[in-house]
């Protein structure tokens, strides 16, 4: 386990790609322009993988905010003219671009990231896929037209772009994140302020403005200050000019960013935490359920708000499911995210890693045993599985985001939804029987956004509904889901003959 010998590594810093603006990623994207950070504070950006530095960007102030929504503000009502066709084609290069920079897109996210290379490829393909579905997103007519109930009248009903949208973008797939929000955003008509995270500036924001900005999107469309959180965060959740606010992240942070929006009328449209169960009944295919189980638990070392945080296993096949989970675990080869046999790589930060061990120390110490892995070397974590396992574990009633699968029993398929419920959280969850039926009735009963039958919960799809229920959050993303949280509606009506008001 760990990284690959120093001597051997090939990190370069984040300005090592074709794609970089010239003079690098330290600076802000503000009305087409890149402002560098010369003179003025910075941030630092650490490779996980070896906790140094790989770059630094600008420290954003709510007056770089204040001046980005401005520039958003003024550029937005022409390209909300523009034709769909236009708006169309400039989003669909974005996703030949992403094509086109696969490379450096995969040295990017590894090195600011940790992603591995499957990591990598999949999130460019992602967000590929999704900048092409909005590209189509420009050209469909969404407007109505009815009688009245007025004798003489035409209802007309429009949709419009709401004007700005605000984005806030987290750090574990910072690109797609963004894409999912700026894409449908920029192919409806709208402007964009994005603040990605401090610990992924460039793939979750930068590199965005630097596609958007190779496919020819008009200076002020896009604007990305780069910043803490704490520095700029609230500012602009806060702000008066954005009409929608959208937020991927904690679900204690979404509350904040939800009373902010709400001070201004404006309308949040969040994806926070998930506490995500992987129902295993007692009629199975196991091989398959297992295999799912690995891929949902450890891509990205966990750190996805849709993996797996709880296997709910029937007692039956209790012990066959972890043995096999517990093999599956010891197979997958830990390192650097820079070596192509790595398939799962560092914790993304110090007290990310911190945190995620207090929660498998404190477990082990309640009775759960490991069954595979349970290393850990800053930055890595082997993948762990722990059996005798309860829901009230802090590995499993906490979202920990790590490479640990906590394998709980149950005795029916009450008790399993039961066990699924018994959390604040409602974004994924997935459930294996052979018998649809039976598996539908349990999927039904659980309190999620999302469920995914004889598959795992890390799903997406452009075309598909994306978002959960409590406090996993509120709206959706993709297609027309997000179409209505970025567009507004009006009615306007047509009186064509002379109307009797007596």
């Amino acid at each position: 386990m760990g990284a690959t010998d120093e001597a051997e590594r090939t990190y370069g810093d984040i300005d090592d790609v074709e794609v970089a603006p010239e003079g690098g990623w330290n600076a802000q994207f503000v009305d087409g322009e890149w402002r560098s950070a010369a003179g003025r504070d910075t941030i630092t950006v650490n490779a996980p993988a070896t906790r140094s530095p790989v770059g630094e960007v600008p420290r954003g102030t709510t007056d770089d905010l204040d001046e980005a929504f401005a520039v958003a503000e003024r550029a937005q009502q022409e390209w909300a003219n523009t034709p769909p066709q236009a708006r169309s084609r400039i989003v669909s290069r974005v996703a030949s671009l992403l094509e086109e920079h696969a490379g450096d897109v995969a040295h990017l996210t590894a090195i600011e990231g940790g992603g591995v290379r499957a990591k990598a490829e999949f999130e460019a393909g992602a967000a590929g896929g999704v900048a092409a579905h909005a590209a189509g997103m420009s050209l469909r007519n969404r407007g109505e037209q009815s009688d009245s109930i007025v004798p003489g009248k035409e209802n007309i009903v429009v949709e419009e772009p709401v004007g700005v949208v605000g984005v806030i973008t987290p750090w574990n797939f910072p690109l797609v994140l963004s894409m999912r929000a700026v894409a449908p955003a920029l192919a409806l008509g709208n402007a964009v302020v994005l603040k990605p995270d401090e610990h992924t500036p460039v793939t979750g924001g930068l590199l965005l403005a630097r596609l958007f900005e190779l496919a020819g999107l008009p200076d002020g469309l896009l604007n990305v200050v780069t910043g803490y959180g704490s520095d700029v965060g609230d500012h602009l959740s806060g702000h008066e000019t954005p009409s929608v606010i959208s937020f991927t992240g904690s679900t204690e942070v979404g509350r904040r960013v939800a009373r902010n929006a709400a001070e201004n009328l404006h309308l949040p449209a969040l994806e926070l935490g998930g506490n995500n169960a992987h129902v295993v009944t007692d009629d199975v295919d196991l091989d398959r359920a297992i295999e799912a189980g690995a891929f949902g638990s450890f891509t990205h070392q966990g750190q996805v708000c849709i993996s797996i945080n709880r296997h709910l296993v029937h007692e039956d096949v209790y012990d066959e499911y972890v043995a096999g989970l517990a093999a599956a675990a010891e197979s997958l080869p830990v390192g650097d995210p820079l070596d192509e046999e790595s398939v799962v790589g560092p914790i993304v930060n110090e007290s990310q890693f911190e945190r995620m061990i207090s929660f498998l120390e404190d477990s082990i110490e309640m009775g759960a045993e490991v069954e595979a892995g349970g290393d850990y070397d800053d930055p890595y974590v082997e993948p762990t599985v722990l059996s005798n396992a309860t829901n009230g574990m802090p590995t499993a009633c906490n979202e920990h985001f790590g490479p640990i699968a906590p394998v709980i029993p149950f005795s029916s398929d009450e008790e399993a939804v039961e066990l699924a419920n018994d959390t604040e959280f409602g974004l994924s969850g997935s459930v294996h029987c052979r018998d649809v039926g039976r598996a539908r009735s349990i999927a039904d009963r659980m309190e999620t956004g999302m469920v995914h039958i004889n598959d795992q919960p890390l799903n997406d799809d452009p075309q598909a509904p994306f978002g959960g229920v409590k406090a996993s959050g509120m709206g959706r993303y993709n297609d027309r889901w997000i179409a209505d949280e970025f567009t507004t509606t009006r009615w306007i009506s047509v009186q064509h003959e002379p109307r009797d008001y007596h």
